[in-house]
């Protein structure tokens, strides 16, 4: 690879003209490898955030991000494989049926997540406030579950895209992180690492989400569409509604517990909506003919989610963790409740120790908000909304604060907009 400079790779982007393949191979794999100043590295990740990138840097730039660690191979297991990645949202607990569900159908899903951060929850998070349950798999472990039970969710090990780990890391402190090439290079690289066949991703939109608009969202996940495409893989995106929160929880093992009940067959009827449009989506592009419902309603799906925890350290009938505190957050007024702000929920349950400032901070397993009232409901003055979990009291008061203005309590009933806005692909 011919020798660059840094400042004339910066200079380039800078002044608006597109990266040559040799300038991103050299930066990605010289900033990797340790030999880059992070300033420098900072410098052309904002010029970035501000020139973009074309679709040829695009592809390059996540190629050399995944070529820069292992691609899982999983053609060992003599299944479809299929996963699917969430932008993240607010009670999104959507993995935790879904991949026993489509297990449950034959497929098999490495599904590699994370972690929360600020108002939005981690899966990992959720899954560790179950007793022994451990996230830290090696690629052996990870394949050999998979062979056991159809599905695995673990955390991405460190020989998996180590080029994102760092480059996130330099993003999160510089400002540069709501730049839809570099989000969908991160995402992307890591999740053609896990060498899955097919792949489908939850765009959510709205109040609690990374993307605000339709618009950035459909842009993201084109974006997203099209790298997976160009990598191989059968990728398709839909736009999903979060203004507000998904079912009636978040929180880390208050989200497991509604998780369970969706697997019994009677959960939340928004989670239900978007865990089988996705499933329907990963079979349908795994070429899997199969009923993601059957799967719950004979009780395989919640067997499925049995064996997995069990596998991976788990005691799937401990009880769950429960915070000591509680605390009712009341309606203002009589009428219709017409709206709840999935970011001020996801605030809120932050506050009170569901979420973390910073990647290294702990969580409560416990704490968290249930939403005893859901929009569309009616609701009298003074009746419980929202119920607060939280270990310590004196976390209470912020927690509300964020929910001052979370509530739109009307004299009529407003009509509820779609879950499934729009489905994306190539």
């Amino acid at each position: 690879m011919p020798d660059h400079h840094a400042v004339d790779v910066i200079r380039t982007k800078r002044d608006g003209d597109a990266l040559s393949d040799e300038q991103i191979r050299w930066f990605i794999d010289t900033y990797t490898a340790g030999d880059m100043a992070d300033e420098q590295a900072s410098a052309l990740l904002m010029a970035i955030f501000w020139r973009g990138m074309t679709a040829r840097e695009l592809t390059i730039w996540t190629a050399t991000m995944l070529a820069s660690g292992r691609r899982l191979d999983l053609s060992s297991l003599g299944r479809p494989t299929a996963d699917k990645h969430s932008t993240g949202g607010v009670g999104d607990k959507v993995s935790l049926p879904l991949a026993p569900i489509v297990a449950a159908c034959g497929l098999c899903d490495p599904m590699l997540s994370g972690r929360g951060l600020g108002h939005t929850g981690g899966t990992l998070d959720k899954l560790e406030s179950i007793p022994g349950y451990r996230v830290a798999l090696d690629a052996a472990e990870m394949i050999d579950v998979l062979a056991k039970v159809g599905c695995a969710i673990c955390a991405a090990g460190p020989d998996l895209a180590p080029a994102d780990k760092k480059l996130y890391a330099l993003r999160d402190v510089t400002g540069t992180v709501e730049s839809i090439p570099l989000i969908a290079s991160s995402i992307m690289s890591k999740k053609l690492a896990e060498g899955t066949e097919a792949l489908v991703l939850d765009v959510k939109v709205g109040s609690g989400a990374f993307m605000r608009d339709v618009d950035s969202a459909r842009e993201l996940a084109e974006t997203m569409v099209r790298l997976g495409e160009a990598h191989g893989v059968k990728t398709a995106a839909l736009l999903t509604n979060m203004d507000m929160p998904l079912g009636r929880t978040a929180g880390n093992a208050l989200e497991v517990s509604e998780s369970l009940d969706c697997l019994r067959g009677h959960g939340p009827h928004d989670v239900m909506e978007v865990t089988y449009a996705l499933a329907e989506e990963m079979l349908n592009l795994a070429g899997v003919d199969a009923d993601p419902r059957a799967s719950v309603e004979s009780g395989a799906a919640l067997v499925k989610f049995h064996e997995m925890v069990r596998a991976q350290g788990g005691d799937p009938d401990a009880p769950l963790p429960e915070a000591s505190e509680r605390r009712t957050f009341e309606a203002s007024q009589d009428g219709w409740l017409n709206g709840l702000d999935a970011r001020a929920v996801g605030i809120a349950a932050w506050r009170l120790g569901a979420g973390r400032a910073r990647k290294e901070d702990p969580v409560s397993a416990g704490a968290g908000v249930v939403c005893l009232k859901k929009p569309g409901e009616q609701v009298s003055q003074g009746e419980p909304l929202l119920e607060l979990h939280a270990d310590h009291e004196r976390v209470f008061d912020a927690a509300l604060a964020a929910l001052d203005d979370a509530v739109d309590i009307g004299p009529d009933r407003a009509e509820a907009p779609p879950l499934i806005i729009e489905r994306i692909t190539a």
